[in-house]
């Protein structure tokens, strides 16, 4: 199958928006601000897209499908094989990588869950804590990366997200930022986000503060927000229970990868 290289936005747009749950990520992609680092790729008219995004700490592949839509991804990641960097994350369904087996390793293989905010729907209100989350500003980049560092140093932090708005916060009597919830993408233009940095930090944990801080981001990107996602791991049962308080559902699963050229 020869490959196919995709450049008309409003095309893509039409084919992410028919599932928007699963396609919360490309959709994001789409926007001004991230199109230049990214390339688009399909090997048939109607079957799915791959897109690898250049424009982070490192390439990322994406090429999300239902289950019924696997096969057809493992003949379009062969395709994609000449393309590929020699080092690079991806998220793609369960078992799609053996596609890749002959030519890459997989370093890391972590399961994920896909949950949405049902459209529409708000979390229910919380009880009332000492103190409330609040939008976080410039001024606040130091104590979130210093927040992230302590309580989640694996993450993944745009500036760019929260000065458009995308992160709230809640400091402690002592005026620290002690817990925060932001965004990895954030899309008023086709109407998506996915929450991300969700952490409290460790002298703070079990009073409900990332709570708060999701319930009072998902009311702010109620605004220009029509689907609502985010990825947690399949074995952080604190945090699905928390999600599903809120009001989220699983609508899929699938891996996040780090390969390397063998």
């Amino acid at each position: 199958m020869p490959l196919i290289s995709l450049h008309d936005r409003s095309a893509l747009a039409a084919r992410f928006l028919a599932d928007p749950a699963l396609h919360l990520f490309e959709l994001g992609d789409l926007d001004d601000t991230l199109w230049p680092n990214t390339t688009w790729y399909t090997a048939t008219p109607d079957g799915p897209v791959a897109l690898l995004y250049t424009g982070g700490h490192a390439p990322v592949l994406l090429c999300f499908a239902r289950p019924a839509a696997v096969p057809p991804v493992e003949a379009l990641l062969r395709e994609l094989l000449p393309f590929l960097p020699r080092r690079f994350l991806a998220m793609l369904p369960e078992q799609a990588a053996r596609a890749l087996a002959p030519d890459y390793t997989v370093e890391h293989r972590i399961p994920l869950l896909r949950m949405i905010l049902p459209d529409g729907a708000e979390p229910p209100e919380l009880p009332q804590l000492p103190n409330h989350a609040e939008p976080l500003t410039s001024v606040d980049i130091p104590d979130l990366r210093a927040l992230l560092a302590a309580a989640y140093p694996d993450s993944w932090f745009d500036e760019r997200l929260l000065l458009a708005g995308g992160y709230v916060g809640i400091r402690s009597a002592d005026g620290r930022l002690v817990a925060t919830a932001g965004v990895h993408v954030h899309s008023p233009t086709h109407g998506v986000a996915v929450l991300g940095n969700v952490t409290t930090h460790p002298d703070a944990r079990g009073q409900g503060l990332a709570r708060a801080c999701v319930a009072a981001l998902c009311r702010h990107l109620a605004k220009t927000t029509t689907h609502l996602g985010l990825n947690v791991r399949t074995d952080n049962a604190p945090a699905i229970r928390l999600y599903e308080q809120l009001g989220f559902t699983t609508v899929a699963t699938f891996e996040e990868l780090r390969l390397s050229a063998r």
